[in-house]
């Protein structure tokens, strides 16, 4: 792969990575993976809270977590005073969705693509307050971008509160026209809740220019910073009322000069707080790879799409998605699943769970196969990173026409 003329080889797994170099990792999207050099620095913050917890948490962490914070708001394009860290994007979704004041008859709207833990929370809130969900179906394999924004826009009625929509979707590596929905919505009177959960270091993210009421984001996947860091931005217009899950002493206590979203949530109870000290350094690190953190992004791109064409090669089926629409993760079809059980919750492991770890345990390579929308509909999903090359993704292809029955293609 390349970024403009000069090639940008993948980073040894073992070298620069703290992953097991004798795994082919082609599932990065799923929880990340972290550079050593993030990782020592997480380790002194940690020996720096615990030589003296005290100094540490009254005295040291508030500027540590302002710059750490700062560094995710310029990269993000937007203001530090509109940004606190949350543990994942899940808790921030979970934040905006439970501080609403939701009203009976209001709706919410999500699409077929949504991510499982923010739409259960999405159920949740509307089944406590008397709303509704409504979810819009979004072809997949798909054709344009328009598709999405014609579905979305179709399910708006005079009814809807809300939209939580990806920017990335997690079940099928999409990348949504997110600032064309948000535009769109917003002159029909309907918020969006963005999950972004994959968006920060596979494709560029602007909150200001974006404009959406809400975005939430993870900081630990593409980003790399350790687990346990994630974001929500509010926009200025947004942030009153708006509460963490946990409701602690930000919630009474006001720190001179602070918005009142960093009171709230800055400090939600005594807990480790590294990853958040972490992401500045995490950010750092990708800038310095071959062309920036845009460089990276790009190269990413380009071998997300030419693992992609050697899997849809392999199954004999055309591309899934227009190419503008992956980022650095692609989803393809297999051949649904012929096997009985498939579907059935009473069977566990399920079939498509133990065709994964088949290929773990005879192939050492580990990626996500799965049932969408339902079984016996079958994706497999591959993500590129640094550490990734083009032969990894033919070695999955081999594997799978190994191990895969070759029925009927989703």
């Amino acid at each position: 792969m390349v970024f403009g003329e000069t090639p940008i080889p993948a980073e040894p797994a073992d070298s620069v990575w703290a992953l097991d170099p004798a795994v082919v990792m082609l599932n990065h999207g799923s929880f990340g993976a972290c550079p050593k050099i993030v990782l020592h620095a997480q380790d002194r913050f940690r020996a720096q809270m615990e030589s003296d917890p005290v100094r540490f948490f009254l005295r040291e962490l508030e500027p540590i977590l302002d710059g750490s914070r700062q560094a995710l708001a310029d990269l993000l394009g937007v203001e530090a005073a509109d940004l606190v860290f949350v543990r994942n994007a899940t808790a921030g979704v979970n934040s905006v969705l439970r501080s609403l004041p939701w009203r009976q008859g209001d709706e919410i709207l999500v699409t077929n693509h949504a991510y499982n833990a923010c739409r259960n929370a999405v159920d949740y809130v509307a089944g406590r307050h008397g709303a509704s969900v409504s979810v819009v179906s979004v072809p997949m394999p798909i054709d344009s971008p328009q598709q999405v924004i014609e579905s979305v826009v179709a399910g708006v009625n005079e009814r809807t509160r809300l939209a939580m929509l990806d920017h990335v979707t997690s079940p099928t590596a999409l990348v949504l026209p997110i600032v064309e929905l948000v535009a769109l919505l917003a002159q029909r009177g309907v918020d969006v809740l963005v999950d972004g959960a994959h968006a920060p270091g596979m494709v560029p993210v602007n909150l200001a220019q974006l404009g959406a009421a809400y975005y939430a984001g993870n900081c630990h996947k593409w980003l790399c910073a350790p687990k346990g860091a994630g974001f929500l931005y509010v926009r200025p217009d947004r942030q009153e009322g708006i509460q963490p899950v946990t409701i602690s002493h930000g919630f009474n206590t006001r720190r001179p000069g602070r918005p009142l979203l960093h009171d709230a949530f800055d400090w939600t109870g005594t807990d480790d707080l590294t990853p958040w000290l972490c992401v500045g350094e995490a950010i750092r690190f990708l800038g310095d790879r071959p062309g920036g953190i845009l460089g990276l992004m790009e190269r990413n791109h380009a071998l997300a799409l030419a693992g992609r064409d050697v899997l849809r090669r392999a199954m004999g089926i055309g591309p899934p998605c227009p190419d503008p629409m992956i980022g650095s993760m692609a989803a393809v079809p297999l051949p649904v699943d012929s096997d009985p059980a498939a579907g059935d919750p009473a069977v566990t492991p399920s079939p498509v769970w133990r065709l994964q770890t088949r290929l773990l345990e005879r192939f050492a390579i580990e990626v996500p196969l799965y049932y969408w929308p339902a079984a016996p509909h079958r994706f497999v999903r591959i993500s590129a990173q640094a550490y990734n090359e083009l032969g990894q993704y033919e070695r999955l292809a081999e594997a799978l026409v190994e191990v895969i029955d070759f029925g009927v293609l989703a």
